[in-house]
């Protein structure tokens, strides 16, 4: 094949090495507008994985690289004057010259040239003269610009500001640094990228940016190549503490906001993107450069194995983009922590430390647990000692129990652990009243060993039941009926039980307010077996009312009509007992731009005496189709300022083995668990069955 390859970095070289090295008879030729020993940026990252990927498709590329990288393990955390270390991290680093060269030298090995100082312009002339032209032009492609119609590229900005600077400081592991500006947090990303010097990012909100002095500091215009000495100056007087009295350095080094890079399709004829031509991700989550070099690798083997160039090149696609789009999805994640750190500045350091090491949702507590036991068991101590107990599961071997088996207060009500099971809707009642297989259904499910078990849909009337089977508190048969499924709860396992009371017939808004209000009413007291109207009613632990599917209204326009709902129900329920409200933002704004509107219906719950916020389904999906099952849930127990002012329980998917993640993190107070196994590590805390299966049940 002839093939042309537009763009000099580590990707255009790496794939031209590769290819020749799969297949001499190719003529490769590189075009790099800028000069050999040109270039920008500072460190490049690659993990322990990423090396052993180099090594084995080119092992001399590897050995052209070895003497100029330096490994870490350990990742800190320092904030508040505290500094958490977490290891088994495997990362190394080197310069992005360094690298370069390494891959220049092998180029020249290959007898590939790199024609330096040459921009390809043309590449209408270069396809139609070449088998394949490989675009490695980075993010601001002339490629990808030059046929948009067809790559259909969308580029969304982050809304922090970042710097990439040098340093000679000597650094000997991945180091963040929160700091306190006038305009709020500050981030420092810090790594060693040789013996004797690091890189240095300081990211910050644009309100922080104005604040520190940096809109009035830097010059209107800079020249190319030119670094914004003004700010690199305010910098190391913001940063001395950590500089220790070293120096600060730039490299066409000036202020940013990150481009996240997509497209619809990475080929158009003989014509390919890759790396940051066609993706990136945010440089907190490791380096674009990694992903360029295995995008390299990919489209060489292809082009080696496929019999056509048409096929190799749908064959590289269908390879790359699922491995891109789980590292955007996790960059995404991670930028978005960062660009609202803020949020986070009131949790305790340890808790902190923890939620910023997981933030992309990549990295679990089994995955801290696995790199670093010690690490991992002195959080969760923590975690133990702030819920006031050893949870249900007591002590494994000294440590303390995992956080979603720790013990948890709602309003008054104690609860054994974190993990609350709401398993389905529901099972067909007979005119509403709960029998056997109600019966069956929840008790079974506080048998499993969660600590709350909340009920399927429950009507405050006739009309408004779930489907003509639904369960119903109308009237005495249904809370006699219910009053058996709670004593069996309460009499075999130490779990709580509540009730989500709703209308789920046409919308209830459209009722006369006072009959519903009073509907309300008359179910909670029924609920509770208290007061009038209710002698030995059902004696439910908690009430929750369901806003979640609209029937009472949704959003914040509609909030009055839920609103005095709730109230109806604080009249006549016992002041002792949690009183929750279920809601459902991805029903309710399903493009995802609803988060602050979220915010505030959660916040007049609250003023109204809500004690728990249940955020079901909770899946924050935007215009990409990305999502976070805990993404709600996470921004209304986070509020800036210093948290929520009432427990907050997540639901949308959320497999058991992230639960710890979530409460530990501080995500969550509680966690909905999506399809249970028999053998989750929440089950049966007080003792094993003989014959535990790992069968799912719902």
């Amino acid at each position: 094949m002839r093939i042309a390859v537009i763009g000099g970095g580590p990707g255009g070289l790496y794939f031209s090495a590769l290819a020749r090295r799969l297949d001499p008879g190719h003529e490769i030729t590189v075009w790099e507008r800028n000069a050999p020993d040109e270039t920008f940026g500072f460190g490049v990252v690659l993990s322990d994985q990423a090396l052993n990927g180099i090594e084995r498709a080119d092992p001399a590329v590897l050995s052209e690289m070895r003497p100029m990288l330096t490994r870490w393990d350990d990742i800190d955390v320092h904030y508040r004057g505290t500094t958490f270390t977490a290891g088994g991290n495997g990362f190394a680093a080197m310069s992005r010259a360094g690298l370069l060269l390494a891959l220049q030298r092998r180029c020249a090995q290959l007898g590939i040239p790199v024609r330096h100082g040459s921009e390809a312009t043309d590449v209408d002339a270069l396809a139609a003269d070449h088998d394949v032209v490989v675009a490695a032009d980075g993010a601001n492609s002339l490629v990808r610009e030059r046929y948009a119609e067809t790559f259909r590229p969308t580029v969304r900005t982050g809304t922090c500001r970042y710097i990439w600077l040098g340093t000679d400081l000597e650094l000997d592991s991945f180091a963040f640094h929160v700091l306190d500006t006038p305009g709020g947090a500050a981030q420092v990303h810090a790594y060693p990228d040789s013996r004797h010097a690091g890189t240095l990012i300081l990211e910050l909100s644009e309100s922080a940016w104005h604040a520190a002095g940096f809109a009035t500091a830097t010059a209107p215009r800079l020249a190319p190549g030119e670094s914004d000495e003004r700010s690199i100056g305010i910098i190391a007087e913001l940063c001395k503490d950590i500089l220790n009295g070293q120096k600060l350095y730039g490299n066409n080094s000036r202020w940013l906001r990150f481009p996240t890079v997509r497209c619809d399709t990475w080929s158009r004829g003989n014509v390919v993107l890759i790396g940051d031509a066609a993706h990136t991700a945010h440089f907190s989550v490791g380096s674009g450069t990694k992903l360029a070099m295995e995008d390299a690798l990919a489209l060489a083997r292809n082009l080696c194995e496929q019999p056509r160039t048409e096929a190799a090149l749908a064959a590289y696609e269908a390879e790359r983009r699922p491995a891109v789009g789980s590292l955007q999805r996790a960059a995404r994640a991670s930028r978005e922590w960062f660009e609202n750190v803020d949020r986070y500045t009131h949790q305790e350091p340890q808790q902190f430390a923890v939620n910023l090491l997981t933030r992309s949702r990549r990295v679990s507590c089994t995955g801290l647990r696995r790199r670093d036991p010690e690490f991992t068991a002195r959080a969760e101590r923590w975690f133990a000692d702030a819920a006031g107990g050893e949870g249900a599961g007591g002590q494994v071997r000294g440590e303390a129990s995992p956080p979603m088996l720790q013990p948890f207060t709602l309003g008054r009500l104690e609860v054994v652990n974190r993990v609350v099971a709401s398993p389905g809707p529901g099972v067909p009642a007979r005119d509403g009243v709960p029998g056997d297989l109600e019966l069956v259904h929840l008790g079974g499910a506080a048998l499993g060993g969660a600590g709350l078990v909340l009920t399927g849909p429950v009507a405050v009337s006739a009309t408004g039941r779930a489907g003509p089977g639904g369960a119903g508190l109308y009237s005495g048969e249904q809370a006699v009926g219910w009053r058996r499924v709670v004593d069996f709860v309460h009499t075999h396992s130490p779990a709580k039980i509540g009730v989500r009371l709703g209308h789920y017939g046409p919308d209830g808004s459209a009722e006369a307010l006072g009959e519903l209000r009073r509907a309300f009413a008359a179910a909670a007291r029924r609920a509770a077996g208290a007061g009038p109207g209710a002698p030995g009613g059902a004696g439910f632990d908690l009430l929750e009312l369901d806003c979640a599917h609209g029937s009472l209204g949704t959003s914040h326009r509609r909030l009055r009509h839920p609103l005095d709902v709730f109230d109806a129900i604080r009249a006549v329920w016992p002041d002792e007992r949690p009183l929750g409200v279920r809601i459902c933002p991805a029903r309710w704004f399903p493009d995802g731009d609803g988060v602050e509107a979220v915010v505030r219906i959660a916040n007049e719950f609250a003023a109204r005496g809500a004690t728990a916020v249940h955020v079901c389904a909770g899946t924050r999906a935007d215009r990409d189709g990305y999502a976070d099952p805990d993404a709600y849930a996470d921004r209304i127990r986070n509020q800036a300022g210093g948290g929520s002012a009432c427990a907050v329980i997540a639901s949308g998917s959320i497999p058991a083995s992230d639960v710890d993640t979530i409460v530990l993190a501080g995500r969550a107070d509680l966690c909905v668990v999506d399809r249970p196994t028999m053998n989750s590590p929440w089950r049966f805390p007080h003792g094993t069955p003989d014959r535990a299966t790992s069968q799912e049940w719902s």
